[in-house]
């Protein structure tokens, strides 16, 4: 995946498992709603929060946290693709494009922080939520003195980004014909994700490879 590619998937994400080690009970996983801010630091940071009676904000942390972005992951069966017709070498598989974001922990024990990344969040989703909607929901709708008691039970969390590992499995090794019928299949099951990683990344990827080995099959050919 390329770096613009990875940016995209965290510019999108909504929530993600958030990974710790820690001395005393070893590793926790909590799922939570992340933001990406590029604007942090030299890769950008996540921003989140978490239960203020989540232990995993308070306990110390081993090391650095691992952050777990799935930008989509689907079950494909070969009932979906011409291949199985045509030559029957098709088995069942799992495709996904994931992105591991490591980075130390900062906690933000502070309800102006917090309350910001709250409102970031907010507008985020609901920009995609009620986008067929007037006017999205906003904090301020909320009944005087609600929000502000809600952050009191919340602690904000801040992974400045030191890695990213990332992978995308979707499909590159199929048959351009395999690959839009997939992105059929998905687009029809509610996955515009992934239906349009298929269409704009691995359809010209398949094109090329296909391209590719019918170059490597005419120069074989015997020449009269």
């Amino acid at each position: 995946m390329t770096d613009d590619q990875v940016a995209q998937v965290l510019a999108r994400m909504g929530s993600a498992e958030f990974v710790t080690h820690h001395p005393e009970t070893g590793l926790v996983a909590t799922n939570l709603p992340f933001l990406f801010d590029p604007s942090i630091g030299p890769r950008g940071a996540l921003l989140g929060h978490v239960a203020r009676n989540n232990r995993q904000w308070s306990d110390p942390v081993e090391g650095e946290a691992l952050v777990i972005v799935t930008e989509t992951d689907h079950y494909v069966s070969p009932a979906w693709l011409p291949s199985t017709a045509e030559h029957g070498k098709v088995v069942p598989t799992w495709d996904y494009v994931t992105v591991h974001v490591y980075g130390e922990v900062v906690v933000h024990d502070d309800a102006e922080w917090t309350g910001e990344v709250v409102q970031r969040l907010t507008e985020h989703h609901e920009a995609r939520a009620t986008a067929d909607q007037a006017r999205p929901w906003s904090t301020g709708d909320a009944a005087d003195g609600y929000v502000n008691a809600m952050l009191r039970a919340i602690v904000g969390i801040e992974v400045p980004i030191t890695r990213v590992v990332a992978k995308a499995k979707m499909a590159q090794n199929k048959t351009p014909a395999d690959v839009r019928a997939l992105a059929d299949v998905l687009a029809a099951q509610g996955d515009s994700h992934g239906s349009a990683w298929l269409r704009e990344v691995s359809l010209p990827a398949a094109e090329r490879r296909a391209a590719l080995l019918a170059e490597v099959a005419a120069r074989k050919q015997p020449t009269a």
